[in-house]
């Protein structure tokens, strides 16, 4: 497998169980009925705070080229490379940016845990840091990934309210048996979107914002598709969760993704209910391609 630095991140059931067969990370011995804990800021050690100033600095030189402005700017704000984040710290800028916060957890939660959290303007962060051997490639979310990758767009307001409208959306779709589908908009968007920029096409998805490598790859290689997004066409679409993706999906700014999850979902789910999901790589006779890969 190429380098991908993958972290299985959506903490659905789709990912966390029925598509992993590792033991979940993390001590849940001490969780809170939301699945929260102290963050423990102290007992990080020395070593800890160095690989987080390793994994910033990495991800921080290819900001400016793959990220867009908005994420940089946030980036910036949160004033994070120098050690692992103090959720507290953090949380007094979100709250007069967004309202939002940042939660510790011990790792995946379930679908209707996140989903509540999302809902009420909650983030939850993973509070352990990956080992030295996985700078690489990681199989749960850590507090790299999930901070770098996720939280500075927490302090954009229109993004702020598209994650609450997906967690929003979670009751609905457990009760016509469709989180499955759900969770294909958050992979496509809030783990692996693309977006139309000032600066070009860049990457929002936490997912390529803290790998190395894929980052890189889904702006720029000639190997998967890149589609206008489409929200049926998006919550129909299976994905791969073991190797870069085959196809990106693109929206022309976060305004677009506040206002597709204000559509009602239900029909869609009802469209799609008992149809195969289109491949990871396939290119639909309606899709308005932007690039058409060679799969190589």
């Amino acid at each position: 497998m190429t380098e991908s630095n993958r972290t299985k991140t959506a903490r659905l059931p789709d990912r966390a169980s029925s598509r992993s067969s590792h033991k979940l990370r993390g001590d849940y011995s001490r969780i809170r009925a939301d699945y929260t804990v102290d963050q423990e800021f102290g007992r990080y050690t020395e070593a800890e705070h160095d690989r987080w100033r390793r994994l910033y600095r990495r991800q921080a030189a290819l900001v400016p080229r793959y990220a867009p402005p908005e994420f940089a700017r946030s980036l910036e704000r949160l004033d994070v490379a120098g050690g692992i984040p103090d959720f507290a710290r953090v949380n007094a800028l979100l709250a007069k940016a967004t309202g939002f916060a940042v939660v510790a957890v011990p790792g995946l939660v379930p679908d209707e845990v996140f989903f509540d959290h999302l809902a009420n303007r909650r983030f939850p962060v993973s509070r352990w840091i990956r080992e030295e051997s996985e700078l690489d490639y990681l199989v749960e979310p850590d507090i790299f990934h999930d901070f770098f990758g996720h939280v500075p767009l927490l302090a954009l307001p229109v993004f702020a309210d598209y994650m609450v409208e997906y967690g929003k959306a979670g009751p609905g779709a457990a009760k016509a048996d469709a989180v499955g589908l759900l969770s294909r908009l958050y992979w496509y968007t809030i783990e692996f979107g693309l977006v139309r920029s000032t600066e070009g096409m860049r990457a929002y998805g936490a997912g390529l914002l803290s790998s190395k490598g894929e980052l890189v790859y889904a702006v720029e290689s000639a190997a998967p598709n890149r589609i206008d997004f489409d929200l049926e066409r998006v919550l129909g679409t299976d994905y791969r969760i073991d190797d870069y993706q085959q196809t990106y999906f693109i929206v022309d700014g976060f305004d677009q993704l506040f206002a597709e999850t204000r559509k009602p979902f239900a029909p869609i789910y009802a469209r799609l209910r008992g149809k195969a999901p289109h491949p990871p790589s396939a290119v639909l006779p309606g899709d308005t391609v932007i690039h058409r890969g060679d799969h190589d």
